[in-house]
Parts: structure tokens; C-alpha cells; sequence
């Protein structure tokens, strides 16, 4: 029987590259932590990019704020060495940036980039060719995990590199104005060629049913709302080392599974 496309011929998993989409403040950043953070301690090698405009991805993997690297679409003097001003250089050389500009957090890496809305004004152009190649150079390397936290929708990766993620995963709130825009991703995605995907509620109530929405992907994983995470986030940002560890765990297994014929 052939071996299924993510999995080595040893039976350990094959390195993945997936993107986390969803609605503003549904808990994408905590699920691409946590699924990090899990495959990290497997010891997986683990690529965590921080595409939002939020910027809360290393707050999350318990990083003091001090601590956080200079988001790359804010590093003028970086994308002027490398793109150029006025006649910009749509293929910049991009393979040294991520040793360069990653962050060791534990046992993964941290790429703090940013997004073009995050640039400021004027013309975004050459942190934009940046941003895409340097994306597209760690989708497409092989080796490592790499997880990318992603603003709301996949636009900004451009369909050629869409093309080249192995999955993408869905968050949601349980409320039906999230669902419905889990929904409009989910098929603006597949629309762009990326048709491997997971739903993931997070912060369910009990007992909690999914309604019938056109569009939503499959779900892989519904995750409560963790009491000892809510305490926590008072007065630490980090969502890792909670109580609930282990049932974190269960349902980062049940996500990746979504996207290894059901096999971890």
C-alpha cells in the first residue's frame, strides 16, 4: 500500500506547510501557537511566520514585548537593500532572511513580518515584493513545519504561492456572523487553488452544534473556552503551558490529522 503523501516512509510525518485564516479576534494567533508548540515538543522542526497586522504571535509564545523582532515590512533599510526604490526587483534575494531574522522561541522559530497594512503610508510596492518572496522562498523549501498566521482572508499570498501551502485551517467563533465569514475564506481559497482545508471552532460552549453553512470546510476540531486561559490573559498574553495542555494537544492532533488521510 502506498505511503501517504505526508508521511515518511519511517511513518513520522512529512513536514507540512499550512495557513491560518479566520475573522479578527476568533483565536487564529492561540491555535498557530498551540499547533507550533505541539509539533514543536515532537520534535519537529517548526517554522512560525507572524503575517497579521496584530503582531501578537510572539506575545503569544511567551515573549516579552522587548523581545520581539522588528517586523520585516517595517525594515525600510532591509527592503531598500534588497528590493531598491523606484525600478523595484520583483524576485529579491530572499534565502539568507529567514536564519537571519528568525527568533528561537523553545524548540520553533518565530519570523516577525507583518503585513502591508501595517506599512504606513505611501507606496507599498517594495515591502510588498519582499513580504511575497521571502513567504513563497519558506512554502516552497522543503525540510521544516511552517505555520503562517494570517490576516483575515488569503489574498496577499497570491495565487501562486496558495498553490504551493498543503492546507489551510479555517477559526472560527461559534456565532453565525464568524461562521459566515469562515465561509466566504473557505471559498475564496478554494477559489485560488488551495481546496485542502479545516474548520476549527474555538471557544465552544458545551453541547455546542455546528449549523449549516454553504461553504464551510470540514471540521477537525472544536475547542472549548478555557477557563484557565481566560484568567491568565490578564495579566500574561502567553497561551502556552496552560492546565489544559494535554486537551490542547487532542485537538492539535485532531487538526493535523485533517490533513494526513486521518493518520498522526
Amino acid at each position: 500500500m502506498p505511503v501517504p503523501r505526508f508521511f515518511k516512509a519511517s511513518g513520522r510525518l512529512c513536514p507540512m506547510k499550512l495557513a491560518v485564516a479566520g475573522k479578527g479576534g476568533v483565536g487564529k494567533t492561540s491555535v498557530t501557537a498551540w499547533l507550533g508548540d505541539y509539533l514543536a515538543r515532537r520534535g519537529e522542526d517548526v517554522w512560525l511566520v507572524d503575517a497579521d497586522t496584530a503582531l501578537s504571535l510572539g506575545q503569544a509564545l511567551g515573549l516579552p514585548e522587548e523581545d520581539i523582532p522588528v517586523p520585516l515590512v517595517k525594515n525600510t533599510e532591509l527592503i531598500r537593500e534588497r528590493v531598491g526604490e523606484g525600478f523595484i526587483r520583483l524576485n529579491p534575494e530572499v534565502k539568507d532572511l529567514p536564519e537571519r531574522l528568525a527568533r528561537k522561541v523553545g524548540n520553533l522559530r518565530l519570523l516577525v513580518m507583518g503585513s502591508i497594512a501595517a506599512a504606513g503610508g505611501g507606496c507599498a510596492c517594495s515591502a510588498n515584493a519582499l513580504l511575497k518572496a521571502l513567504l513563497a522562498h519558506l512554502i516552497i523549501a522543503g525540510g521544516q513545519w511552517v505555520i503562517v498566521d494570517l490576516e483575515a482572508g488569503v489574498e496577499h499570498l497570491g495565487r501562486g504561492t496558495v498553490q504551493s501551502v498543503d492546507g489551510l485551517i479555517v477559526v472560527s467563533e461559534p456565532s453565525l456572523r464568524s461562521l459566515r465569514t469562515a465561509a466566504t475564506i473557505s471559498s475564496l481559497a478554494k477559489d485560488m487553488g488551495l481546496s485542502r482545508q479545516a474548520l476549527v471552532i474555538n471557544r465552544a460552549p458545551d453541547e455546542f452544534t455546528l449549523p449549516e453553512i454553504a461553504g464551510l470546510p470540514p471540521c477537525a476540531a472544536v475547542i472549548p473556552a478555557f477557563a484557565s486561559l481566560a484568567h491568565r490573559q490578564i495579566v500574561n498574553p502567553s497561551v502556552l503551558d496552560l492546565p489544559d495542555r494535554n486537551e490542547i494537544d487532542r485537538f492539535c492532533q485532531g487538526i493535523i490529522a485533517r490533513f494526513t488521510n486521518g493518520k498522526e
